[in-house]
């Protein structure tokens, strides 16, 4: 199978760590690079020549929030069509709907057992997201 890479954000090191083994445990090859603030994302973003195949946004981070990053992501030019998975502790239906709205490809409230953890990764790497128009029965991921 083809080369993957993923970008995740999100300010907590540890589910940074969580998610990078969960990738690790995944048979395809898999490039990930991990950003701990929007700021950062943002930076590497708009500096090609990286371009991931998905992006895993968390939404509660300090400075430029994961509202804050999809929002200019989806306002560029250059940028936009790049998939984005909110990955939240929330599971609140007014801010999933606020993250369709503001154009989140995928909706996921992050998992707790790595299991589940994978599951998230390998869904989010099996669509075909140049195809996937993002609707209310497909939006949230139920792992």
């Amino acid at each position: 199978m083809s080369d993957f890479t993923i970008f995740y954000t999100d300010d907590d090191e540890d589910d940074l760590c969580i998610f990078a083994d969960a990738v690790e445990s995944i048979p395809q090859n898999i490039n990930l690079q991990t950003f701990s603030a929007g700021e950062n994302f943002l930076n590497a973003i708009f500096n090609p020549p990286a371009t991931p195949y998905v992006v895993f946004l968390d939404l509660n981070m300090p400075g430029k929030n994961g509202f804050d990053v999809l929002e200019e992501l989806r306002n560029s030019d250059y940028r936009k069509d790049i998939p984005v998975v909110i990955y939240s502790t929330s599971s609140e239906p007014s801010i999933i709907e606020k993250c369709r709205k503001l154009g989140a490809n995928c909706f996921i409230t992050k998992p707790i057992l790595m299991n589940d953890i994978i599951k998230s990764i390998e869904h989010a790497m099996q669509i075909d997201w140049q195809k996937f128009i993002p609707n209310q029965s497909n939006f949230v991921f139920r792992y």
